[in-house]
């Protein structure tokens, strides 16, 4: 039955929900783990992995604790601590963290309208100990620059690390995210369109970087029943706990994609007539998972309204809670960095940041529910015009 709001319907921002028959095998495999007392790195990890680099179709995949975890991990076991990496501002701040945790220096890129790393700004950001690039794959889209990005890389020679966080289950032009650079990290948080609980994985055809990301993953030890410490590594581990959920997650990954899709589709048709709101372009190539549905609207680039304003209106008049944007402020701007680098001018980020929006999106989402989270978008911003 439908929740409502004064009438009408009430639409939360997200719905994390996991089918009776998932939960059964979910608590099964469970109990299954805790009757043998091996509750981390163990049988249904190992299956994890393999299940999740076989759907990415990479040589190798390793679990751990958390995308912030993947990332920090991918720069760490590329050997290019001391050098400088691109970021892209438009991003959370675990991506320049884990930049800065790995011993490498942040140079911050500006984006383009889709939201992505801009190649020319990629192109103008590399400096002489610049040895790696990361592509966000903000919302779950990848951009159509996509080649043009990994043909600088390999100019420069350098690695191309795709910060995966939104994307698992995204392509372009019929290849995987965490497929698409010389190395991935994925976030399996539990707003994101798969969830292990808490959890990431990194993927990489390089067997060389997993080999050391199992190492570095496990405090340093040169395997799970040695104390010998090799590198210098962290607790990283991802549990067998999350490892059960995220499988079951993973067999449903295609089917919660669709189903985002078919949501994303009624915004698409409801929205491309209302004018001054204009919604993420997909490019033809890629298919996205449909992590999040951003538009922009350009009484929010104008500073006609405020942003807070238009979502407390959609709260607190029509019961549609609009999703986290991605992001509000980028990174250059946030107090951390600015303490690390100063004042820096990125404009299109600073743009797009302060004039876009994100629709709720899940799986569960009727088409009804889509209609009216659209309809009731062009009424609060009239509303507030």
């Amino acid at each position: 039955m439908d929740k409502r709001f004064n009438g009408y319907l009430s639409v939360p921002s997200a719905r994390i929900d996991f089918p009776e028959d998932d939960r059964k095998e979910i608590s099964r495999k469970i109990d299954e783990v805790l009757k043998s007392g091996m509750l981390t790195l163990g049988k249904y990890t190992k299956e994890f992995e393999e299940n999740f680099r076989e759907y990415v179709k990479t040589e190798h995949a390793v679990a751990v604790n958390s995308g912030t975890a993947a990332l920090e991990i991918c720069l760490r076991a590329s050997g290019i601590k001391n050098s400088s990496v691109v970021v892209p501002t438009n991003t959370f701040c675990a991506t320049p963290a884990a930049v800065i945790h790995a011993g490498c220096k942040v140079i911050f890129s500006d984006i383009g309208d889709d939201m992505c790393l801009d190649p020319d700004s990629l192109q103008n950001s590399i400096k002489k100990d610049t040895k790696a690039a990361i592509i966000v794959h903000i919302a779950g889209n990848i951009t159509e620059n996509i080649n043009a990005i990994k043909d600088i890389c390999n100019d420069k020679n350098i690695l191309l690390i795709e910060d995966a966080a939104h994307a698992a289950g995204s392509s372009f032009a019929g290849v995987k995210a965490g497929n698409i650079g010389g190395c991935a990290a994925f976030s399996f948080y539990p707003t994101k369109v798969m969830t292990s609980g808490e959890g990431g994985m990194i993927t990489a055809n390089s067997k060389e970087i997993c080999k050391k990301a199992l190492v570095l993953r496990d405090q340093g030890k040169e395997s799970f029943n040695s104390n010998n410490i090799v590198e210098l590594g962290y607790n990283w581990r991802m549990s067998e706990i999350s490892a059960i959920i995220g499988m079951q997650q993973l067999k449903r990954l295609d089917e919660f994609i669709e189903k985002r899709k078919k949501a994303a589709g009624i915004y698409n048709k409801v929205l491309k007539e209302t004018e001054n709101i204009r919604p993420l372009v997909v490019p033809k190539k890629a298919s996205p998972n449909c992590y999040k549905y951003v538009a922009s609207l350009d009484c929010l680039a104008e500073g006609k309204i405020k942003r807070e304003g238009l979502k407390k209106n959609m709260k607190e008049k029509f019961g549609v809670s609009l999703s986290g944007e991605v992001y509000d402020v980028p990174c250059h701007l946030q107090p951390v960095f600015k303490n690390f680098f100063g004042n820096i001018g990125l404009p299109n980020s600073e743009r797009l940041c302060r004039s876009h929006i994100c629709l709720p999106i899940y799986p569960q989402m009727k088409k009804e529910e889509a209609e009216y989270a659209a309809d009731c978008l062009t009424k609060a911003v009239g509303d507030l015009r």
